[in-house]
């Protein structure tokens, strides 16, 4: 399955991410994708926010990985980008984020290799006339 839906403005993500909420917050793997600046950490603080998450949400390229307790949801959004090896992925104990209870937002998956190969939804942002479009796709094969 794939939708598309461009988004206007940075100020409407958060409205966006509130109504995408309820197709994610059961799900474990959930890949962001787009180029730098897209709007891929926007997108995670708009969907944290939406959870009642009110702390400050970083992007984690540095970290690689920036958890976040809401409720009786681990959330665990990952940042690939300086990823140089998805082996990498073992010694930052991506196995441990995976699995019931916990969801994980995973920029730039495809730099994850094996790791994120099962992905349950891929999200696509993508500069489009002053906004974003936003595709999305499941039913993803691993």
């Amino acid at each position: 399955m794939l939708s598309e839906q461009l988004i206007p403005t940075e100020a409407a993500m958060p409205a966006y991410a509130e109504k995408l909420l309820p197709q994610i917050k059961s799900l474990n793997m959930v890949g962001l994708s787009g180029p730098l600046g897209a709007g891929k950490t926007t997108l995670v603080r708009g969907l944290l926010r939406a959870m009642g998450y009110g702390g400050a949400v970083k992007s984690p390229t540095y970290g690689l990985v920036e958890s976040y307790k809401v409720a009786e949801l681990e959330v665990a959004h990952f940042d690939l980008y300086r990823l140089a090896d998805p082996d990498e992925l073992e010694f930052i104990g991506f196995s441990d984020y995976i699995g019931d209870g916990n969801l994980c937002l995973i920029e730039w998956p495809e730099k994850g290799g094996k790791w994120t190969a099962g992905l349950d939804l891929m999200i696509t942002l993508t500069p489009s006339d002053g906004g974003r479009k936003i595709s999305i796709e499941s039913d993803l094969q691993p």
